[in-house]
C-alpha cells in the first residue's frame, strides 16, 4: 500500500478497495471533485390518482425494488428514541436480503442490539458514515468490517451526496407527521422530533424513498419539510418514535466548579476579543460546558445590554428561552435536542427549520457556519498544533461522532474549543491527537480550567487581548501541565488495518483508524 502524508501531518493511504483517496489539502483549498450535482433516476411520472400510502414496510420495499448490496439511509432526529432503523432492518432480515450498506446520519444505543444482528448475519456489511458509539464504535475499531467506514461531518454526508459520492439506492424518512400524498413534517403528531434536515438531502438525491409514519393526515398538509415531489411511498405504523429520548446524554448546565470557571472564561474570552458585540452571531453545543457558556453569556448580553442577530442549534431551551427574552432575534434549528425547542419550532415565527445543506455543505452557493462569528466547541483531545479530536477515544476506540464540529471550526470567524485539561487519569491537551478530525487552523483558542491557548496564527486575538485579565498562556504549557498531572499520553493498541476513514469535508482525508488490538 502506498502511503502519502497530508497537510496535517498524517499518513494516508493512496488508494483503499480501489478508490483513490485525495489527502486533506487545508482547509480552503481542494475544489469539488465532481462538476456537477448528482442526479437520482427517473422512475414514473405522477399520475391522477396515484395512491402512495401503504400499510407495511414489506410491500414498500418490494414496490422500489430493493436488491443485495444496495444503500438504505435514515436519518437521526429521534436521536436515541428511534424506532425506523430497527424496523427496517429486522424487516429487510426477514426477507432475506444481505450485503446492505447503511447510511445514517448518525447511531445510537436504540439500533446496536439490531444491527449488530444484522452484522453478524451479513445482513448489512458496510456503514457509510453516523456516529459510531458504544458498542457499534468497538464492533468497527475491532475490525469486524471489510470495508473502512467513512465518518463525515454533517456538512461532509450533504455534500457526498450531493456529488454522487455516497449513493443512496433506498432512503428511508421517519415522519412525525405525513399526508397523503408524502409531504412530510416532524413539528406535528404523537412523535414530533422537530425538523428533518438530515433528511433533505436524503430525499432529494436518493434513487426512491419511503416515509414511515404514525401519524397520517389528509393533503394537504399545511407546513412541510420535505415535499410530495421526493416521496414514493408512505408507509403508516403503530409508533416511529419515542420523543422523550430525543434527550440524549446530558443537557443540563454543569455543576463541576472546573467546568463552570471554563465556561465562564470562555464568554469573557469572547468578549474581550470582541466577538461579542450587538448583532453578532453565535453557535453553542448541548454539552455541560456549552450550556454554561450560553447562560454565562445571557448575563453577559443584559449587563452589556447587546443582543444577537441569530443563533445556530443543536436547539436546547436554553437557546430558546434568550429568543423568547429578546436577547435573540432568531435561532435557526437542524436539530431539536429537548422537548422545549420543539415546541418553540411550531410557535415562534422567528425560530427557522434549516436543511444541513444550508448549513454546512461546502461546496454550496451561501453556508451558516461562515456567517457565524463565534462558535464554541468541545472535544475529546486537542493537541500542541490545536488539531482536534472528537471520534476516538485516547483507547483508539471509535466513540462519537463529529456532529458539525469541522464545519463549524472552519465558517465561524472565531472558533473556542472548551475542554478540561484532564478527564479522569487522561491528559486532554496533548503532543498529537490520537484521530484528527478538525484541522488546527481554524480553531482559535483552547480554553481549560487552568489557563487560555491563543492560535499564534491569530495575532490580532492576541494583541487585542494585551493588558485583560485573562490568563493566557502557550498551548504547550497547557500540554506539560496535563502530562505532569497524568503522566502523559499512551499510545493506543493499534494494529495494521483500516477501519475508518475521517473525511474532511471537502471530501479529503484527514485521518485513518486503525484496528484496536485488545
Amino acid at each position: 500500500m502506498q502511503w502519502v502524508v497530508n497537510e496535517v501531518g498524517r499518513k494516508i493511504p493512496r488508494e483503499v478497495g480501489g478508490r483513490r483517496l485525495i489527502p486533506y489539502r487545508g482547509p480552503f483549498v481542494t475544489p469539488p471533485q465532481s462538476e456537477r450535482k448528482y442526479g437520482p433516476k427517473l422512475y414514473h411520472i405522477s399520475r391522477p390518482g396515484q395512491q402512495k400510502v401503504l400499510h407495511s414496510i414489506e410491500e414498500a420495499i418490494r414496490r422500489v425494488g430493493l436488491k443485495d448490496g444496495m444503500t438504505i439511509s435514515f436519518h437521526h432526529h429521534f436521536r436515541n428514541g428511534d424506532r425506523v432503523m430497527n424496523m427496517v432492518l429486522e424487516t429487510i432480515e426477514r426477507m432475506g436480503y444481505k450485503n446492505i450498506t447503511i447510511a445514517p446520519s448518525s447511531l445510537f444505543p436504540c439500533q446496536e442490539e439490531v444491527l449488530l444482528r444484522c452484522l453478524s448475519k451479513g445482513v448489512v456489511t458496510h456503514i457509510e458514515g453516523g456516529g459510531l458509539r458504544g458498542k457499534i464504535g468497538r464492533y468497527v475499531s475491532h475490525g469486524n468490517l471489510k470495508e473502512p467506514v467513512r465518518i463525515r461531518s454533517h456538512g461532509g454526508r450533504v455534500r457526498a451526496i450531493e456529488a454522487g459520492e455516497l449513493h443512496i439506492d433506498v432512503a428511508f424518512i421517519g415522519a412525525p407527521t405525513a399526508d397523503e400524498m408524502g409531504n412530510l413534517t416532524g413539528l406535528y403528531g404523537p412523535s414530533a422530533c422537530g425538523p428533518l434536515s438530515y433528511s433533505v438531502a436524503d430525499a432529494m438525491y436518493a434513487d426512491r424513498v419511503i416515509a414511515i409514519t404514525d401519524n397520517l393526515v389528509p393533503f394537504p398538509l399545511d407546513r412541510f419539510s420535505i415535499s410530495m415531489e421526493y416521496v414514493d411511498y408512505v408507509v403508516v405504523v403503530d409508533k416511529i418514535g419515542n420523543p422523550e429520548d430525543i434527550v440524549f446524554g446530558s443537557l443540563k448546565i454543569t455543576s463541576s466548579p472546573t467546568r463552570l470557571k471554563i465556561a465562564k472564561d470562555a464568554v469573557q474570552l469572547a468578549y474581550e476579543a470582541g466577538y461579542v458585540k450587538e448583532g453578532f452571531t453565535f453557535q453553542a453545543g448541548a454539552g455541560g460546558i456549552s450550556l454554561a457558556f450560553v447562560n454565562f453569556l445571557a448575563e453577559l448580553m443584559r449587563e452589556k445590554g447587546i443582543r444577537a442577530r441569530w443563533a445556530n442549534g443543536g436547539t436546547t431551551s436554553y437557546l430558546v428561552d434568550l429568543l423568547r427574552e429578546g436577547l435573540v432575534d432568531y435561532l435557526s434549528t437542524g436539530q431539536a435536542f429537548d422537548l422545549t425547542a420543539i415546541d418553540s419550532m411550531r410557535v415562534d415565527k422567528n425560530h427557522l427549520e434549516i436543511s444541513i445543506g444550508y448549513y454546512a455543505n461546502p461546496h454550496n452557493k451561501g453556508t451558516l457556519v461562515n456567517l457565524l462569528d463565534l462558535a464554541v466547541l468541545g472535544a475529546t483531545e486537542v493537541d500542541v498544533n490545536f488539531n482536534v479530536n472528537t471520534v476516538t477515544y485516547s483507547s483508539g476506540f471509535l466513540a462519537e461522532p463529529i456532529g458539525g464540529h469541522s464545519d463549524v471550526a472552519a465558517g465561524s470567524k472565531f472558533t473556542i474549543l472548551t475542554v478540561p485539561l484532564i478527564r479522569g487519569r487522561f491528559p486532554t491537551v496533548v503532543d498529537e491527537v490520537t484521530t484528527v478530525v478538525t484541522p488546527g487552523e481554524t480553531v482559535d483558542a483552547v480554553v481549560t480550567e487552568r489557563g487560555i491557548a491563543i492560535n499564534p496564527r491569530r495575532e490580532d486575538v492576541l494583541e487585542a487581548l494585551e493588558g485583560t485579565s485573562l490568563p493566557i498562556k502557550e498551548i504547550e504549557e497547557l500540554r506539560r501541565e496535563a502530562y505532569r498531572i497524568t503522566g502523559g499520553k499512551k499510545k493506543p493498541p493499534w494494529g495494521e488495518k483500516i477501519v475508518a476513514l475521517v473525511e474532511y469535508r471537502d471530501g479529503t482525508i484527514l485521518d485513518v483508524v486503525k484496528e484496536v488490538k485488545v
